[in-house]
């Protein structure tokens, strides 16, 4: 009862806030607009002083819908201040929306009023910060996301760019990435470069591009493959001299990602070595780096977690169902989460079945009772999960269950 419940619907530049008692009556005949800045954050918190000592409440809860990126500075500000922060799911807000007015009218001051009134029904979860580790990791991880995007959608367009160009290119070179392919579309990319080369030359414009074994008996024989292709070629030749420029800026900055992309990755290793959880997961066999710190990066420190299902619906991995009466509708993945989190799950479950025994062997068996490949590797994952929060809260690195078979 002297709890003051404030929402916050946040926006780039301007914040609304609305407060609200612990019933979800509103204590303000208006809402507060303030700005995205210290002096509004300022602002902000001697309104709410002015609310709570005119009503004579003691105890402050604030609610922020988190949108964006918009919220952080916000929320790690107030939690410097010493006041409760949480957090409300924007399915949440935009399902409640009717219940004052039962209108499906939307505007800054309704959301944050709605906010409140989730957060005093206790409709939120708690924003905690980790610890420094943590969010070094997370930034990483979040960028190496991004770049790997971007990677892909570079390989797709150097790809189009064969394509139409040098078609013939693929028949000899089915992988483009590998070196003596990259080495050959940076010296010479179009058909019309290679067809009055020799053998030999191509072999030299490979070492002018940093191979140190271009020749010998494959070298030479993918040389004579690559010119036989570029006689026969189809490619568009009508704009030779731009279609040039356009895959050298290609290759450069796929070049430059990729050689961006191994430093993330060697960061990403020092900051693993920073937590000691890192190494206590890594008893895992088979576990791999990428899938530790995508588990890391997005769930936080896994000490603060009670049962694997909490790790699962943080990755949006826990099951949903729809069932009406006698209408019992398919079970779904409610995929209400960490998408990055969700996806690292999956990969890293696929490296399990492949090199740690145990996973191995649980999927045989899966399998053998009649579940499918994807329901089993599922099943799997949200084991894998309750190992992982219970080797964390028992602090004990893994030990197989199973006895290692006989020899033979």
């Amino acid at each position: 009862m002297q709890h003051a419940v404030v929402g916050i619907d946040i926006a780039k530049d301007t914040h609304a806030a609305q407060m609200t008692d612990f019933r979800g009556r509103s204590l303000t005949p208006r809402h507060l607009s303030f700005p995205n800045t210290l002096e509004g954050f300022e602002k902000l918190l001697r309104w709410v002083k002015e609310v709570q000592s005119k009503h004579r409440l003691t105890s402050l809860l604030i609610g922020l819908e988190p949108t964006g990126h918009y919220w952080f500075n916000l929320a790690n500000w107030l939690l410097q201040q010493g006041i409760e922060v949480v957090l409300v799911n924007p399915v949440t807000t935009h399902r409640n929306k009717e219940n004052r007015d039962n209108s499906p009218s939307k505007n800054d001051p309704k959301d944050a009023l709605v906010i409140a009134d989730v957060v005093s029904r206790g409709y939120y979860t708690d924003y905690v910060t980790q610890a420094a580790a943590f969010e070094r990791l997370k930034t990483l991880m979040s960028d190496r996301e991004y770049w790997v995007k971007q990677l892909t959608s570079l390989g797709n367009r150097i790809v189009r760019w064969i394509d139409l160009y040098f078609p013939e290119f693929r028949q000899v070179f089915p992988d483009w990435t590998v070196l003596r392919s990259l080495a050959s579309l940076r010296a010479c990319p179009l058909p019309c470069d290679l067809k009055r080369l020799s053998v030999d030359e191509v072999i030299d414009h490979w070492r002018e591009q940093g191979m140190k074994r271009a020749s010998g008996v494959s070298g030479r024989a993918k040389a004579a493959a690559l010119l036989a292709a570029a006689k026969r070629s189809i490619g568009d030749t009508r704009a030779t001299e731009e279609a040039r420029q356009d895959s050298c800026r290609l290759l450069q900055t796929y070049e430059y990602v990729s050689a961006m992309l191994g430093e993330m990755d060697e960061a990403i290793q020092s900051v693993l070595t920073e937590i000691p959880l890192a190494e206590q997961l890594r008893s895992i066999c088979g576990l791999g780096n990428m899938t530790l710190a995508a588990v890391l990066a997005s769930a936080g420190d896994l000490r603060l977690y009670a049962h694997g299902k909490q790790l699962l619906r943080r990755a949006g991995l826990n099951l949903a169902e729809c069932t009406s009466g006698k209408f019992k509708g398919q079970i779904k993945l409610s995929k209400r989460g960490d998408s990055m989190l969700r996806k690292h799950l999956y990969w890293g479950m696929l490296g399990l079945v492949r090199q740690n025994p145990d996973f191995k062997r649980w999927h045989a068996n899966n399998q053998a009772r009649g579940m499918k490949k994807q329901a089993s590797l599922f099943k799997l994952i949200g084991k894998l999960a309750r190992i992982l929060i219970g080797m964390v809260q028992r602090e004990e690195t893994y030990r197989s269950p199973l006895p290692a078979p006989a020899a033979a």
